[in-house]
């Protein structure tokens, strides 16, 4: 595993949790305003932490590189200034 790969899935697991929890309060705010799924609530709750659980991991390597971005740039920077 190479080190920006590395970095990368370190992020990535930091951010799961955070992705995850939004993914799933949407659902479950989805679940609970619509009367029709909300009565077949037993149904659909699982469904929901699932779907939360199972969208969260792509969603957050997906995320994972534009967060990275902020301290490359910085880096890129601060190598790049001519020394006086």
């Amino acid at each position: 595993m190479t080190h920006n790969t590395l970095a990368r899935f370190q992020v990535a697991a930091l951010v799961f949790s955070m992705i995850s929890a939004v993914v799933f309060g949407a659902g479950i705010v989805t679940v609970l305003s619509i009367p029709a799924l909300a009565a077949q609530a037993s149904f659909w709750i699982p469904a929901v932490v699932l779907a939360s659980f199972l969208l969260s991991a792509p969603l957050a390597w997906f995320v994972a590189p534009r967060m990275m971005m902020r301290f490359k740039r910085a880096r890129q920077f601060v190598h790049a200034r001519p020394q006086s």
